[in-house]
C-alpha cells in the first residue's frame, strides 16, 4: 500500500531548503518516488518535488497524462535532475503549484530545456523537452533549489498570495484547535 505524503504549503520554511543530491537510486528512493506519485495523483497535480513533502533530496516526479480523460499514466521519476541547456526564447505559462494552493500566475521561462538525471533504475538519462514538460521540469527543479513559482512574479503579487496563505493556515489552525476535546 502506498503512503500518501503531506504536501507543505507556502510560506513553510522547509520549502526554502536546498535539496541534497541522491547518492544512488535505491529501493528507498524508488519508494519515495512511488509515494510522491501517489500523493501527486491524489492532489491532483502534474509534478511534485521531494522538498514539497518535507524530504530534502533531489527527487522529482512528473506526469502530464490527463488521467481523468482516460489517458494512461506516464510518470517521469527523476533523481538529481540538472538543467544542462536552456533555450534563449521564452514562453509564458500560467503556473500553479500544490504548495501554493488556489493561485495561478503567468511565469516566463525558457521554452526548451535539456535535463540530465538518474531514472528510477539509477540510469543516467537526458531529456530534451519543450512546451509544458519544459515548464514543469524547470518548476520542479526550482523547488529543489528552494524556489517557488511565485518567486518569479512581481513582489506585490507574491506578497498578497503569501499573506493570504498565511491567513488561511491561521484560520485552519484555530478551527482545528476549536475541535480538540
Amino acid at each position: 500500500i502506498l503512503a500518501k505524503l503531506t504536501i507543505l504549503t507556502a510560506p513553510d520554511p522547509r520549502l526554502k531548503v536546498h535539496a541534497e543530491p541522491v547518492a544512488a537510486v535505491d529501493n528507498d528512493i524508488r519508494k519515495l518516488m512511488d509515494d510522491m506519485l501517489e500523493t501527486m495523483y491524489a492532489a491532483p497535480g502534474i509534478g511534485l518535488a521531494a522538498t514539497q513533502v518535507g524530504v530534502a533530496k533531489r527527487v522529482i516526479v512528473i506526469d502530464l497524462a490527463d488521467i481523468k480523460k482516460g489517458e494512461k499514466p506516464n510518470p517521469l521519476k527523476l533523481a538529481n535532475p540538472e538543467i544542462v541547456e536552456l533555450s534563449d526564447d521564452e514562453l509564458p505559462y500560467e503556473e500553479g503549484c500544490l504548495s501554493v494552493p488556489g493561485f495561478y500566475e503567468e511565469v516566463l521561462r525558457p521554452s526548451k530545456v535539456t535535463v540530465k538525471a538518474l531514472d528510477e533504475n539509477n540510469k543516467q538519462i537526458t531529456i530534451k523537452a519543450d512546451g509544458l514538460l519544459a515548464t514543469c521540469l524547470q518548476h520542479e527543479i526550482d523547488h529543489l533549489n528552494g524556489m517557488l513559482f511565485v518567486d518569479h512574479i512581481n513582489r506585490m503579487k507574491r506578497d498578497v498570495i503569501l499573506r493570504k496563505l498565511k491567513k488561511d493556515k491561521r484560520i485552519k489552525r484555530e478551527r482545528d484547535h476549536d475541535h480538540v476535546m
